[in-house]
């Protein structure tokens, strides 16, 4: 912090003309918006800023990344022309960044870090197996399966934290089975746990 405090003044006069500064007022610390300074003797705070121990705050647009989504039909493969057996969702219940993109159903990293994901699916018959694999760039990372021949509304669901780069891809694949609709009973869900 000493470093920080020392260097302070200078900084702000070195600001570039983009990076505007606002004082809230006098009890709040002051905000830069954008990424404009590397601060010193910093911890991430909880709402994905940094915030250094003099209370400068560095938010950064890309810090919030969240998204859950949910399908309301049932996904028989049969029924469909979709040959990567990709599982569609046809409702958004969050989507902080705008980063899963509903019509293909895929999420895709604003930034390197670290992110969790997590899904749960119900299969339609019973005497039937399912199988769901969350693939990143193309390859299974994990996968869940439900294969009791006795009981028809099984489910199966996993969660993973994965390194992701930058532009990595995520979905859910359909490895064999029928899914259940009905009242949103598959769901897919991840968040950027802290970037890297």
């Amino acid at each position: 912090s000493c470093c920080l405090a020392a260097a302070l003044p200078l900084l702000l006069l070195l600001l570039p003309a983009g990076c505007p500064v606002r004082a809230q007022n006098d009890t709040e610390p002051i905000v830069l918006e954008g990424k404009c300074l590397v601060v010193c003797d910093s911890s991430p705070s909880a709402d994905g800023a940094i915030t250094s121990s003099l209370g400068i705050s560095v938010r950064s647009g890309s810090a919030k990344v969240a998204f859950s989504a949910t399908r309301s039909t049932n996904h028989e493969p049969s029924e469909m022309s979709n040959r990567t057996m990709t599982i569609y969702f046809d409702q958004v219940l969050v989507n902080i960044g705008n980063h899963f993109d509903l019509a293909s159903s895929i999420f895709v990293a604003p930034r390197k870090g670290i992110y969790s994901f997590s899904f749960h699916v119900v299969k339609v018959y019973n005497r039937q197996t399912i199988q769901v694999s969350l693939m990143q760039n193309g390859y299974p990372v994990i996968s869940a399966f439900a294969g009791d021949q006795d009981v028809t509304r099984e489910a199966a669901s996993n969660g993973v934290l994965l390194l992701m780069e930058r532009e990595d891809k995520v979905h859910l694949k359909l490895e064999r089975g029928n899914l259940m609709g009905g009242w949103k009973y598959s769901t897919f869900s991840g968040f950027l746990v802290f970037p890297l």
